[in-house]
């Protein structure tokens, strides 16, 4: 700190130290983080048009954070769609080290890079927290003469280019995977579908409801709304046991199909986060689950809670990553 040959007085270079050493400990103390909390908003993006899995999941969670006082600076939704959620989290990946920016997650992360169709990886990014998860639907217009997920299935047997399916998700992403599978689960050649690609499942609902499409495949939460219409009929939907919000909706596996899948959803942060920032974010979102306001949420959207922190998070995306891989392989998908 001082010039060579210099002296100063000991009471200064005492002070100067003293204050060195303070203000070094206080930078690791934040590092290690046990102090840290965001200092502006957060610009939390939704890799999706609204309507959607993501955007609802963005949109439900920062209110409740909000209202909830976990997090004293504004959360600000932001929609980012394309490219089956690459473009939203591409976005997140030009600011490392930001704990300031977050994106809602859920399968694609894995299964879009997998499918060639995206330059960054789960790898590319933090994982803070797992949040819930909810099953796929399989739905048809109300007048389709489609009654069950085996009437498709054996259609698609007979004329695989018959039927068009639309899903909120890029080729060889979430919707595509879930409807490949249960296809393939029911004895057709999932290799064949016509599977048309939207930006959200309310896209893919809409294209459905305009006749562009004879079967759409989204989360039981998005479909809710227009089959309590009347608006379409639901299938099938793809958990072990019927969804709460489509009671009335046969699992695959009632209809003989030997086949599960969950949307899991969750939130990611840019790489090269402090263990501090992370484990903020992480206490945050754990607080979050406990609050009466996402209770409430959850239940009318069907959401059930599956929260992992971000250590155990990150090992559950290293296995989701290895059961894609194998999925996509056997269907033809990956690339």
């Amino acid at each position: 700190m001082f010039r060579s040959g210099t002296r100063a007085p000991v009471a200064a270079v005492t002070a100067a130290s003293a204050m060195l050493l303070l203000t070094s400990c206080g930078e690791d103390t934040a590092a290690a983080g046990g102090d840290w909390k965001p200092s502006k908003p957060v610009e939390y993006i939704a890799p999706a048009a609204t309507g959607g899995g993501w955007d609802t999941l963005a949109r439900t969670s920062s209110r409740v954070l909000d209202e909830s006082g976990l997090v004293d600076r504004p959360m600000r939704v932001v929609n980012k769609p394309g490219a089956g959620g690459a473009i939203g989290w591409s976005y997140v990946a030009k600011f490392p080290k930001d704990p300031h920016r977050l994106f809602v997650t859920s399968p694609p992360v894995l299964l879009v890079p997998l499918a060639g169709e995206s330059d960054q990886t789960y790898r590319d990014f933090t994982p803070i927290a797992r949040l819930n998860s909810e099953p796929l639907a399989y739905v048809v217009k109300s007048g389709s003469p489609y009654k069950t997920f085996e009437d498709v299935a054996a259609k698609v047997k007979s004329s695989p280019k018959a039927l068009a399916f639309a899903g909120g998700s890029g080729p060889g992403s979430l919707d595509h995977v879930g409807l490949a599978g249960a296809v393939q689960a029911a004895g057709a050649d999932a290799s064949k579908l016509k599977y048309v690609p939207f930006d959200g499942g309310g896209e893919a609902l809409t294209s459905l409801l305009g006749g562009h499409a004879d079967v759409a495949v989204a989360g039981a939460s998005e479909v809710r709304g227009l089959a309590r219409s009347g608006d379409i009929r639901v299938l099938a939907v793809s958990s072990a046991e019927r969804s709460s919000i489509l009671p009335d909706a046969p699992t695959l596996t009632e209809s003989g199909i030997d086949y599960e899948f969950d949307i899991w959803r969750g939130v990611m942060a840019p790489k090269g986060l402090t263990d501090g920032q992370v484990a903020y974010w992480e206490k945050t979102f754990a607080d979050m689950l406990k609050e009466d306001g996402w209770k409430a949420e959850s239940k009318k959207l069907g959401w059930t809670d599956a929260y992992l922190g971000s250590k155990e998070f990150g090992e559950f995306l290293d296995e989701q990553n290895e059961e894609f891989t194998e999925i996509l392989t056997d269907v033809g998908l990956k690339k």
